[in-house]
């Protein structure tokens, strides 16, 4: 029964390979993150001095978040990006790369190898298998060259991504709802602790006690609407305002926020 159970393919025993095993699935999956973007400016003791201040309002503005850093303020001088970076990380900023700064600037220095945030694509498109050469060969210089007709352009699929996403419940403490493609409508409350993110504006027909951040994608056009203001931070287009920032009159009243002129405004909609 042994020599039964222990039996193997002679070939295999005599070559000595080991018996074939399942490779692992390699899985490669997208997932979009949201980071904040700082952007520290000379001089850096007034600016994280404005900073400080901002932090002791609002502390969980980058609790947790991922913040990339424009450093193209101190561009110019290498020792000004170090001390802004050294201070960021003093302040406990989760810093995953930075931009604004040529990679080499920040060589030799203990911030050497960061990752540098490009944005934009190549200065021109690559050609395309089946795109016509733009000169003829040198051989047929002399001799006219007809363009081939031009190929239909092909219809832009149309974005399966919906305008807007509406969520039928409150939004507990603790969750986070981010929708980039449009606005977002809450039928319910947003507690405290929850988030609110949107491409778009956003709606909350309910009490607004976490934090609303709109216009992702649309910038300064969004607004924030809620039926009770009672939020620990709004934000629309890059501009934010903590529960300090507004008078008690806006508290528990329905109340929308947008931008105007680059400053935050709220007001009551009752």
């Amino acid at each position: 029964m042994l020599a039964e159970r222990f039996k193997t393919d002679p070939q295999s025993q005599a070559a000595g390979a080991p018996e074939p095993r399942a490779l692992p699935k390699i899985v490669v999956r997208g997932r979009s993150f949201l980071a904040l973007i700082i952007a520290p400016e000379a001089p850096l003791d007034a600016w994280f001095a404005a900073l400080d201040q901002h932090l002791g309002r609002a502390a969980a503005l980058f609790a947790g978040r991922p913040v990339i850093v424009d450093l193209a303020g101190t561009a110019d001088a290498a020792d000004l990006a170090v001390q802004a970076l050294d201070g960021l990380m003093a302040r406990e900023l989760r810093i995953i790369g930075v931009e604004g700064i040529e990679a080499d600037l920040l060589a030799g220095t203990r911030w050497d190898g960061v990752p540098t945030v490009t944005q934009g694509g190549p200065s021109r498109p690559m050609p395309t298998p089946d795109e016509p050469p733009t000169t003829a060969p040198a051989a047929d210089a002399a001799a006219p060259v007809s363009a081939p007709p031009a190929a239909p352009e092909p219809e832009a699929p149309a974005s399966r991504a919906p305008p807007s996403l509406v969520i039928d419940r409150p939004v507990r403490s603790g969750q986070s709802i981010l929708f980039e493609h449009g606005d977002v409508t809450v039928i319910g409350a947003v507690a405290s602790g929850a988030e609110v993110i949107a491409g778009g504006s956003i709606h909350v027909y309910g009490a607004l006690r976490g934090r609303a951040i709109a216009g992702l994608v649309t910038g300064e056009a969004a607004r924030i609407f809620c039926h009770r203001l009672e939020a620990e931070l709004v934000a629309v287009g890059g501009h934010y305002r903590t529960a300090e920032d507004w008078s008690d009159g806006l508290r528990g009243r329905s109340a929308q926020i947008w931008c105007d002129r680059g400053a935050l405004r709220l007001a009551p909609l009752d």
